[in-house]
C-alpha cells in the first residue's frame, strides 16, 4: 500500500508531464458550447518546443472546414527562441487539426448552420502529443453574459457562506 505522500508526489509528477494546459476562458465566456471533441494538431519544426515553453494564445483562434480538412486559424505560437532563422515559423499560420472523417463531416454540417462556429477550448498534452479540445459553439447575447456573471457571483457567495 502506497503512502499518501507517495501518491501526492506521483500525481504531481504526472501533472508535470502532461502540462502545460492552456484554457480558452474567453471562448467559454462569449459562447454557449453545444458539443466538444478532441483533435490532434499538425505542427512543424520547432512549434512543439515553443508550445511547451509557453506564450501560446487561443483567444482569437477559430476553426474552419476548408477543402475537406479542418484548420485552426489565428492561434498564436511564438517563434522558438533557441531555434535558428531557417526553422522559424509564422506565428499565426493556419494549423491542420486531425479528426476522424465522420467527426469532420458532422462538424462541417453543424457549423454551416446559421450562428454556429467552431472554437478551440483547450490546448493540452496527452502522452507528449499536443491535442486541442474544440467545441461547436453559438454566440452569447449581452444579457446571457450578464446572467452567467450573476450566476457565478451567487455561486461564490454561497461557497463563502458555507466555508465560514
Amino acid at each position: 500500500m502506497k503512502s499518501k505522500q507517495t501518491r501526492i508526489t506521483e500525481k504531481a509528477r504526472e501533472q508535470r508531464t502532461n502540462s502545460p494546459t492552456l484554457d480558452n476562458r474567453r471562448a467559454r465566456h462569449e459562447f454557449h458550447i453545444l458539443e466538444s471533441l478532441e483533435a490532434g494538431l499538425a505542427l512543424t519544426g520547432t512549434e512543439i518546443k515553443s508550445i511547451r515553453s509557453g506564450g501560446v494564445s487561443l483567444n482569437e483562434a477559430f476553426a474552419r472546414v476548408k477543402d475537406g480538412e479542418l484548420w485552426l486559424v489565428n492561434m498564436y505560437v511564438p517563434p522558438y527562441k533557441q531555434g535558428n532563422a531557417f526553422s522559424a515559423h509564422d506565428a499565426r499560420r493556419p494549423r491542420k487539426l486531425l479528426v476522424h472523417k465522420e467527426q469532420l463531416d458532422r462538424l462541417a454540417s453543424r457549423s454551416a448552420e446559421k450562428g454556429l462556429t467552431i472554437v478551440p477550448l483547450r490546448l493540452y498534452f496527452t502522452r507528449g502529443i499536443a491535442k486541442v479540445e474544440i467545441g461547436l459553439a453559438k454566440g452569447k447575447k449581452l444579457y446571457d453574459k450578464r446572467k452567467s456573471i450573476q450566476e457565478r457571483e451567487v455561486r461564490r457567495e454561497i461557497e463563502r457562506a458555507e466555508s465560514r
